[in-house]
């Protein structure tokens, strides 16, 4: 684990610069869109001018076949080559331990296939209810060949995981649990730690989805000590791709899904047809804008950028608690809502994704409803429709959902509180 220091003595502030923060998207400079309130970042985040740019140039300038001998495909390449370094060193692994693909449903797709061989008929895969498809769904396929799926259920008073009733299902035949980070319903910050910690003293893998949880912090996987691990990089303020991690050593045991000739080269032998390169190319504006709100908090210095992201997203942890705070006691007093998840702001225990439902009233008239009032919600069941059954509400309607991130204001959260305190 990288060892994270002080920051800069010239610069510390305590608390996010909001402002600054929204100076960095161009969304919120646009007068079309400047006076809008978006609350579906669970969906997919906006974008900030430093992937932008490079997405424009990489696309105006280098929008050839990379890695040749000539000055455009050089570049090309070089871009794409730095945007793997900076996200590794991001989260704190290594280059060749991840691999760029289309979407996290795509890429568990692409891992459950390939590690296929490692199962027999009679082993067992542990899924839970509480997940988004994206990493059940592919677990759950291999059911046609022979493999048993059991399902860990979430507590339906609490909607938490509980991990008594994990220990209840894991036998000597269970190779893989596959579990969320955090519920793009729920919220609950999972342990993985100790998920991990039970599944590895009992010589099982663990799978990841971190969908709903890095836009909100920095995961180091290694320190985590974690065997796969998922996310979609539209909903970190990226292009639409995902990345999914592995450890080397078993990416070496997986199945090459590539052209033969890519035998041994991990992780190219889990991406057939390899990643979208002018998307690849601008990821480093995800890093580059991590930079940029470090350097204004904090000041330059020589940190790693996953220790300068840690401390950016210290910040960030501190304003998505007082927008949480806000709209969750505000929710509090309304009789005719059931909430889902811990009724706590406290991000230590769960993440700015607030579901909930109104008693006698559509989910989607809600949605529909603050849609008019140029507020951005939805409702449904966001593709973890179990975890709706096992919380007994219907999936189609489903839950009303509100999903903050680090560039929402005060103000917008007061805004979608005024119009939430005369629709229901």
């Amino acid at each position: 684990m990288e060892y994270c220091g002080r920051g800069s003595k010239i610069i510390n502030m305590t608390e996010l610069d909001i402002n600054f923060v929204r100076e960095q998207f161009p969304v919120f400079q646009n007068p079309k869109t400047s006076n809008f309130a978006f609350f579906e970042n669970a969906g997919g985040t906006y974008v900030p001018k430093q992937v932008i740019e490079k997405l424009n140039d990489f696309m105006t300038t280098k929008k050839v076949q990379p890695y040749g001998d000539f000055g455009p495909s050089i570049e090309a390449g070089n871009e794409m080559d730095n945007s793997i370094s900076k996200i590794a060193e991001l989260l704190n692994i290594n280059n060749d331990e991840f691999m760029i693909g289309p979407s996290t449903t795509m890429n568990m797709f692409l891992l459950s296939n390939a590690v296929r061989s490692w199962l027999n008929n009679g082993d067992e895969i542990i899924v839970t209810n509480q997940d988004h498809e994206a990493n059940i769904g592919a677990w759950r396929k291999l059911s046609e060949y022979g493999i048993k799926i059991n399902e860990w259920k979430f507590n339906p008073d609490s909607a938490e995981l509980e991990l008594d009733e994990l220990k209840n299902l894991i036998t000597e035949k269970t190779k893989f649990i596959c579990v969320c980070h955090t519920s793009n319903v729920v919220a609950s910050i999972n342990n993985l730690k100790d998920i991990i910690t039970l599944a590895h003293q009992n010589n099982i893998k663990v799978v990841g989805d971190g969908v709903a949880y890095m836009a909100h912090d920095i995961t180091d996987l290694k320190d985590l000590d974690i065997d796969f691990y998922g996310f979609s990089l539209y909903k970190t303020y990226g292009p639409h791709l995902a990345l999914l991690y592995g450890k080397r050593d078993l990416l070496l045991e997986t199945k090459n899904l590539n052209h033969e000739f890519l035998e041994g080269s991990v992780p190219y032998t889990l991406n057939p047809g390899g990643p979208n390169h002018e998307e690849l190319g601008c990821l480093s504006g995800i890093t580059d804008y991590y930079e940029t709100l470090y350097n204004h908090h904090f000041g330059e210095n020589n940190l790693n950028l996953h220790c300068k992201g840690k401390k950016v997203f210290e910040l960030v942890s501190k304003h998505e608690e007082v927008l949480m705070k806000e709209l969750i006691e505000f929710l509090k007093t309304k009789k005719n809502i059931r909430m889902i998840g811990k009724q706590t702001h406290a991000r230590s225990d769960r993440m700015p994704t607030v579901s909930f439902t109104v008693k006698d009233k559509s989910s989607l008239h809600v949605a529909q409803e603050a849609g008019k009032n140029n507020i951005g919600i939805r409702n449904g069941e966001f593709y973890a429709w179990r975890c709706l059954q096992g919380l007994g509400i219907e999936p189609n309607d489903g839950v009303v959902r509100v999903s903050m991130v680090h560039y929402n204001s005060i103000e917008e959260v007061r805004k979608l509180i005024g119009f939430l305190d005369k629709t229901i």
